[in-house]
């Protein structure tokens, strides 16, 4: 089937053939879970040169194979409170401010499906921090990590002091996809591999508790988030008769044996099929793990920010982007005292006992970032007539594997949610994505009808499949939320009780396991490790590559880089609906890599490190802190605006 390019795409081929630059775009299929007789290939970025400039001209360059994950496909076989203290002193929460720009309420563009049930306008404000304040501990990110650490640190009775960047659930939060569970994305005999069958055993736990932990709240603050427990399901993604299929069943049943080992409510079933899939493609068979969740993930977090709200010892600030996070003192052989000092853009300070970096990377411009992988999933949400298709996760064995779930759409219909098609950012193309989960979906659900919401995400891959929660690096006061790994949702849920308890000082047996300092696991990581450094080094050659030649090239509503043989640096450009054209510094603050334009979420992304800009030029996912530097009137006047 042929992928149909976007207009912005169209546009500039055409206006680039009409500038005569010489070469070819290249297409190269990418390998995929093949299920069906027409396989998916996609257009991926290739390489026109010209011969009058020494600047390869291109979108994005794709290497020659794809990219995958250091993961294997989703399964490999065995064979391979306390009182409150008035000392601190909180501001006051006022004057908000409600300026309309997406960049401010979300990640991306596109709009999840989500805000059918709860629109933007719906999410609580919060002012902006206007003085400096002292507090017990200090959260950096109101996502459902930030919001759960600061849900579990309130109950224990400490001061808490939230801040978000943006908009509070303006990340990857509000654009999930709702699954929660403790069957991990990486499947139990590779973590095994790594942490051993203890370590494993305890990341099943541990989830399976923040699974379960949000139905409590979700119960205790009487919150209507769509809570309810269900089977997951795990098939082949290749159909009954092929010599891969039964491959992949011999995976999954030596995986369902391995999870049961451990603790789980898992079963292999040979003749599992899922209601409501009706097609002639038949992938039967494969594992079930029973007593896994799913919910609505924004209506549950509003609820309890709501909660938190109405609490004496909470407050949280919006639009308040921190730039540095220092330690301050000396502690030695018990003498002395540390505490934090955080820096917003704004030029306040926060002080306080402790701080906590839910920002999905940590601020540190190195720290673990070196462990992680950075990628974009995708999911679309299709209705289908209520009770046509049974309510239950499902996953299928591909590298990038298909995810799929039920959430509300209205009184005759559910939506089908429909996720996958995972790359690493900026690194290839995003449009046809959607193309693909909805072929892939309406192969299987003939009773799909309309598609309704598209939209993206990003995944923080650990090199050794689970997240790290605990001590920064180097850090006695400074604690980090990060590398979730694909399972965010219970990995923040999970990360608000290790936190509260180690700042309590309680031992908890699962603290070592998500240590950022750990050394083993990493040590058996390695060899991927390596190659991810290599493969994004290598992103550095977008210094000697242009996106057009010039900016009357850009249609209206895309964005693109313009670096000329005789520019000194390259420029990122967005031309609005209106022709209005802004420019920006095309360099990631981060670690200088040149970014990428995203077609699908209208942003500038970094294929190094995986950073996120707004066509604004705002940061709207790290490692960066800062935006990227206007280069023109145009651009500084609306990062003002949009800010």
């Amino acid at each position: 089937m042929a992928i149909l390019a976007s207009a912005c795409q169209r546009q500039t081929t055409r206006l680039l053939a009409r500038n005569a630059v010489s070469g070819r775009l290249s297409a190269t299929s990418a390998t995929r879970d093949v299920t069906v007789a027409t396989p998916f290939s996609y257009k991926l970025r290739g390489t026109c040169t010209t011969t009058t400039r020494t600047i390869t001209t291109q979108t994005q360059q794709q290497p020659s194979a794809p990219q995958t994950r250091t993961t294997a496909p989703r399964y490999q076989a065995l064979s391979q409170v306390q009182a409150l203290t008035p000392r601190q002193s909180f501001a006051t929460m006022t004057d908000v401010n409600t300026q309309p720009y997406r960049s401010m309420q979300s990640s991306g563009s596109t709009d999840p499906v989500w805000t059918h049930k709860l629109p933007w306008s719906k999410i609580p404000e919060f002012p902006s921090l206007s003085q400096d304040v002292e507090t017990d501990i200090a959260i950096i990110g109101a996502g459902i990590a930030g919001i759960s650490t600061a849900y579990e640190l309130v109950k224990r009775g400490k001061q808490v002091t939230l801040i978000e960047a943006r908009n509070v659930l303006s990340g990857e939060s509000g654009r999930t996809s709702g699954h929660l569970t403790n069957d991990l994305d990486d499947g139990f005999v590779e973590i095994a591999k790594k942490h051993g069958e203890e370590g494993a055993k305890q990341a099943a736990a541990s989830h399976a508790w923040a699974r379960d932990r949000i139905g409590e709240i979700a119960k205790e603050l009487n919150i209507d988030c769509e809570y309810r427990k269900l089977p997951a399901y795990d098939i082949s993604q290749f159909p009954v008769g092929e010599k891969k299929h039964e491959d992949e069943l011999q995976q999954l049943k030596e995986e369902a044996e391995f999870q049961k080992k451990i603790g789980m409510e898992t079963r292999f079933d040979p003749n599992l099929t899922v209601r409501g899939w009706t097609s002639s493609i038949d992938q039967r068979g494969g594992m079930v793990a029973d007593n896994q969740a799913t919910f609505h993930p924004t209506r549950y977090l509003v609820g309890v920010l709501n909660w938190l709200k109405t609490q004496p010892n909470f407050q949280c600030y919006a639009r308040t982007r921190v730039m540095d996070v220092k330690e301050k003192g000396i502690e030695l052989l018990g003498m002395g005292h540390k505490t934090v000092e955080i820096t917003t853009q704004g030029g306040h300070t926060i002080k306080a006992e402790n701080a906590i970096e839910a920002t999905c990377v940590p601020l540190q411009k190195l720290s673990v970032i070196a462990q992680l992988e950075f990628y974009r999933t995708y999911c679309i949400a299709v209705r289908v007539p209520k009770g046509s298709v049974e309510d239950c996760l499902l996953y299928d064995n591909a590298e990038e594997y298909k995810y799929v779930r039920l959430t509300e759409c209205d009184e005759q219909n559910d939506y089908l949610v429909v996720g996958g098609c995972d790359h690493k950012v900026g690194q290839e193309e995003t449009t046809p994505r959607f193309d693909e989960l909805e072929k892939w979906t309406r192969e299987r659900f003939p009773q799909a009808g309309s598609t309704d919401y598209k939209w993206s995400g990003q995944i923080f891959e650990p090199v050794d499949y689970l997240g790290f929660i605990g001590k920064n690096q180097g850090n006695d006061k400074i604690y980090i939320i990060t590398g979730d790994s694909g399972d965010g949702l219970t990995h923040g849920v999970l990360a608000g009780r290790l936190l509260a308890d180690e700042i309590d000082g309680v031992k908890n047996p699962w603290a070592d396991l998500y240590n950022p300092k750990r050394v083993a696991s990493i040590l058996k990581s390695l060899p991927s490790m390596l190659s991810h450094d290599l493969q994004i080094n290598a992103q550095y050659k977008r210094y000697l590559q242009t996106d057009i030649q010039d900016i009357e090239d850009l249609p209206r509503g895309c964005g693109g880089v313009l670096n000329k043989a005789d520019a000194k640096k390259p420029i990122a450009v967005y031309k609005d609906e209106n022709g209005n054209v802004k420019k920006f510094s095309a360099l990631c603050p981060h670690l200088k890599g040149v970014v990428c334009w995203n077609h699908v979420e209208k942003s500038f992304d970094c294929p190094v490190h995986g950073s996120r800009f707004s066509k604004e030029g705002i940061c709207v996912s790290g490692p960066a802190k800062a935006g990227l530097a206007p280069a023109d009137e145009a651009g500084k006047k609306e990062q003002v605006a949009a800010a």
